[in-house]
């Protein structure tokens, strides 16, 4: 049976590497990424798990390393976050365009600068169109649970990408929970041994990543993101499988909140939870609110969101970055961008809160619901908390 312990997300989530029996390991230190790998390091120098653990000299060469270890056949996983991510970006894309099925946990953190070690999703909005898949996890049985399954469809022969975890920076990764750690024996039943495809080995040469010439450069990019979209039907079988054997349900999307409401927040990561407490101050005189929260960043559910806006007035989407230049944060422009399918399109109000870890209570969530109760930020963004004469 499971057994269920207080246990700091960031351990469980090497844990969870563990139990998926990864077989390199490659990574730097990055507050608040650390604990994962410090963990791991110490499990694979305890013999608890059988793995080649590289401390590397930088994010650029964990990802380069990740990505020489995955060629060459192995199961492999990383952890980084904000400057870390970014200082992989080069890289990233050799990941995803080679289609190496690594798992990297991303503890999402704000970017310099300011110097901020606090938490938002500005690290992985810059890197959003990486070709990776992505979810979020908004408590610490869910990144414990999305760990695993991310290898399971990161290696699924109709997939081959790899699969960014994002879990929030302290809010979740230095947090203790209460978080049901499964029995290796029924991991290994839902996650049988990577056996790749294609692999670089000196008795069957092959080359991978050559030069594209302009001839064959937009077909590889076609593959690439016809793998990517159609990822998304893998991703619902492997939901449904980890809830029939685990008995924990996810979906792409998950909601909550009275289904005839009228406004719906659309949320993703840890506020998420926040948000949901909100609707029980929101919700005290009548069915005024409900809530989207996206599980599945990309490929983008949108097929799965336009469904679950059928009937909304208005639309507050909550962001946790900026998106320089434009009219909107990056979840926001998303959402707009394909309202226009929908009979009756709503107002979208577009709140960038909790930007480089500012606390965001769920009094403030209600007072969002009455700015847009009020029509005010219609078609905008506000960044939340803003004290204007600093």
């Amino acid at each position: 049976m499971a057994k269920r312990i207080g246990i700091e997300n960031s351990l469980a989530v090497a844990e969870a590497v563990k139990l998926a029996r990864a077989e390199v390991i490659a990574a730097y230190p990055i507050t608040p990424q650390t604990h994962i790998v410090e963990e791991l390091s110490q499990i694979v120098a305890n013999g608890e798990l059988e793995a080649e653990f590289i401390p590397v000299e930088s994010e650029h060469s964990a990802m380069s390393a990740a990505i020489g270890a995955s060629a060459a056949g192995a199961r492999v996983y990383t952890a980084t976050a904000s400057q870390g991510l970014a200082l992989m970006h080069e890289i990233l894309f050799i990941a995803s365009s080679l289609r190496l099925p690594i798992v990297m946990t991303v503890a999402n953190r704000s970017l310099s600068g300011p110097i901020s070690i606090w938490n938002d999703h500005s690290d992985v909005m810059a890197e959003r169109d990486m070709g990776w898949i992505q979810v979020f996890g908004e408590n610490g049985q869910e990144v414990f649970d999305l760990t695993i399954m991310a290898f399971r469809i990161a290696e699924d022969k109709r997939v081959l990408l790899p699969v960014a975890v994002n879990m929030d920076g302290f809010i979740l990764t230095h947090m203790i929970e209460s978080i049901e750690i499964e029995e290796q024996e029924k991991i290994d039943k839902f996650l049988p041994p990577y056996k790749p495809v294609l692999r670089l080995d000196p008795a069957h040469p092959i080359s991978m990543g050559p030069v594209g010439v302009p001839e064959i450069y937009a077909e590889a990019k076609k593959q690439q993101e016809v793998a990517l979209l159609e990822s998304k039907a893998v991703i619902k079988e492997v939901f449904k499988e980890w809830a029939e054997q685990f008995g924990r349900a996810y979906n792409l999307i998950e909601t909550n909140g009275p289904e005839q409401a009228e406004v719906v927040f659309i949320t993703m990561g840890s506020l998420g939870e926040t948000v949901m407490s909100a609707l029980d101050l929101i919700n005290v005189q009548g069915d005024k609110a409900r809530q989207v929260r996206i599980r599945l960043w990309r490929p983008f559910p949108e097929e799965e969101l336009l469904a679950a806006l059928e009937g909304a007035k208005k639309v507050i989407v909550i962001d946790r970055a900026v998106s320089f230049g434009t009219s909107y944060g990056p979840v926001a422009g998303e959402i707009r961008s394909m309202l226009y399918k929908l009979k009756e399109q709503p107002e979208v109000y577009n709140f960038i809160c909790g930007l480089g870890g500012r606390d965001v209570t769920r009094q403030e969530f209600k007072q969002m619901y009455e700015l847009a109760e009020q029509g005010q930020y219609k078609d905008k963004y506000l960044i939340w908390g803003v004290r204007e004469n600093d």
